[in-house]
Parts: C-alpha cells; sequence; structure tokens
C-alpha cells in the first residue's frame, strides 16, 4: 500500500497558516518595539534611571543634613550658532532646600534659532533624588538674531538620598544640558484636485 501525497488544499492551508502566524509575529514585535519607547521614558522618570531627572511641583516640608555640591555642565550641539552658560558653576547644597541657578544663551547667529535642551545628572543613580520645579528644557526655546536670554532652573535635592547607601559615598552631582537646534517642520505644498481645477472654472 503506497502513501498518497497530501490534497494540495492543505498544503495551500499550512502555507497560508505559517505565512499568517509570520507576519503576525513580525507585528507583535513591531508593536513592542514601538511600546518599548514610551515606557522606557517613564521607567527613567519614575526611577532616576540613566540619570533621568524628576520632576516635582514644589520643595519638601523639611530639609535634611547632608550638603552636596552640585555641579553645572552646559553643551551646544553641532550645528548651534549658541553660546551658553551658568552664571556659577557650581554650588553646595542642603537636601530639601530650594535653589535656583540662572543660566545665560546668546544666538549668535543672524538669523532665528529654535533649539531644545536634552539634559542628565551623574553618577546616574543621583537622578531619582535630582527634583526639577521649573526647568527651561521642558520647552522648545526660540531666540531671535544675536539675542541673549537668561534661563532659570529651579531644584532641589530629596532628602530621601540620606537614607540610600549607594548615595552615602557621592560629594557631588552634575546636572549637564546640551541645547539640540529643533528643525522647522517642510511648509505643506497646496495641491488642487482635478475637481477644484474644475470648479474654479465655473
Amino acid at each position: 500500500m503506497t502513501n498518497s501525497p497530501p490534497p494540495a488544499k492543505t498544503k495551500q492551508s499550512r502555507q497560508r497558516f505559517v505565512a499568517l502566524g509570520a507576519a503576525a509575529a513580525v507585528g507583535a514585535m513591531l508593536g513592542l518595539s514601538y511600546a518599548a519607547v514610551p515606557l522606557y521614558r517613564m521607567f527613567c522618570a519614575a526611577t532616576g534611571f540613566g540619570g533621568t531627572t524628576q520632576v516635582a511641583e514644589h520643595a519638601p516640608s523639611i530639609h535634611g543634613t547632608r550638603s552636596l555640591t552640585v555641579s553645572f555642565d552646559t553643551n551646544v550641539a553641532p550645528g548651534l550658532n549658541w553660546s551658553f552658560a551658568p552664571e556659577t558653576p557650581r554650588l553646595s547644597v542642603l537636601t530639601g532646600e530650594t535653589q535656583t541657578v540662572f543660566f545665560k544663551v546668546t544666538n549668535r547667529s543672524d538669523e532665528e534659532v529654535t533649539a531644545r535642551a536634552g539634559y542628565n545628572v551623574s553618577p546616574d543613580i543621583s537622578g531619582a533624588y535630582f527634583d526639577k520645579i521649573n526647568c527651561f528644557c521642558f520647552t522648545e526655546q526660540k531666540l531671535g538674531p544675536h539675542e541673549t536670554v537668561e534661563m532659570p532652573v529651579v531644584f532641589f535635592l530629596d532628602p530621601a538620598l540620606e537614607k540610600d547607601r549607594d548615595m552615602a559615598g557621592v560629594a557631588e552631582v552634575t546636572l549637564s544640558y546640551t541645547f539640540f537646534p529643533v528643525k522647522a517642520p517642510a511648509p505643506a505644498v497646496a495641491v488642487k484636485t482635478d475637481q477644484v481645477k474644475d470648479k474654479s472654472r465655473l
């Protein structure tokens, strides 16, 4: 007795099933990759991972007992003709105490430029305890030709860091900013359809 080959329809069904399964797997992986970006940002914001700072509405009601040095590092990305510097390179900060530092930014070009600041703190573990109440990094900054502005950063160090053993040996925290140019969107091009053209002739 010989085995007859499987019907063509059965083979096609299996191939279709495999193709659908592969497509579903690819779609799931793409979906996860897109979801991973906002989830990663949320994780960093909540934990301070990678030196991500925290956002607070107001300062804590109590001060701690430790003082740490906070240094400020400023940078400008290639292609952005701006100067950028803090009013003071470093200061001593008591945990729970609100501090305000101004940064001076100048657009050295002959045209209006929009830029946005990226930021982080180091060491990375300190990001979980570095809280900003107000910061220019939250919005895009537009400067006219040769315009100079002073922008404040209001922050505090969470007293909870005093209970973290990993922070016991940290004496200095560095807040680093880098301004990146924001490219203007391409202007919309109006396209007339055949129907619009016909109406214009009436």
